[in-house]
């Protein structure tokens, strides 16, 4: 089941407080293949909510440790031991993650969060507020209107958190 526990030690990089964590969300029971290898190379997985299915998990899980939460869609048995928030933290960067973003219950800059990861809209979006990096990959399952299917990526490198956003090439 998923962790918010990171797993130290899980490469040269890490040794070197160097991350690439994957960040996928929205999967709503469809893990496409080309998310699969997107992710793949990942330190850590986080799954920002409304997974769907809890075989989406294992097999993330094979990739890489994976930190999730519990978005609406999830309410079937499998999902109840997913938590609405969880906390990332690698070597002292703590990235908070959530699925809706309106659901924010704390001020991150003053909780010490370098990161706040969501999903819920579907939208691929980063920007910085207040010296924090808010950031939603998009939404890697069944494509919603003209959005694009993506999934993102983080660099964690000493206390600084980077973004970008992949658009999957279906």
């Amino acid at each position: 089941m998923p962790s918010s526990q990171p797993n130290e030690g899980s490469g040269p990089a890490a040794d070197l407080g160097e991350y690439t964590v994957g960040v996928i969300s929205d999967t709503h029971g469809l893990l496409r293949p080309e998310a699969v290898a997107a992710l793949r190379g990942s330190d850590y997985i986080i799954h920002a909510g409304d997974v769907g299915d809890a075989a989406i998990l294992t097999e993330l899980s094979g990739i890489a440790p994976v930190t999730a939460v519990r978005g609406n869609v999830d309410r079937e048995k499998w999902a109840r031991d997913l938590p609405a928030t969880n906390v990332l933290q690698l070597n002292g960067v703590a990235i908070y993650v959530l699925h809706d973003l309106a659901e924010l219950d704390l001020d991150p800059r003053s909780a010490n969060v370098a990161a706040v990861i969501f999903g819920h809209s579907h939208r691929p979006s980063q920007e910085m507020r207040n010296g924090v990096l808010f950031f939603n990959p998009g939404a890697a399952g069944p494509r919603r209107f003209t959005l694009p299917v993506s999934v993102g990526r983080l660099r964690v490198v000493g206390g600084n958190v980077s973004a970008e956003i992949l658009t999957l090439i279906l």
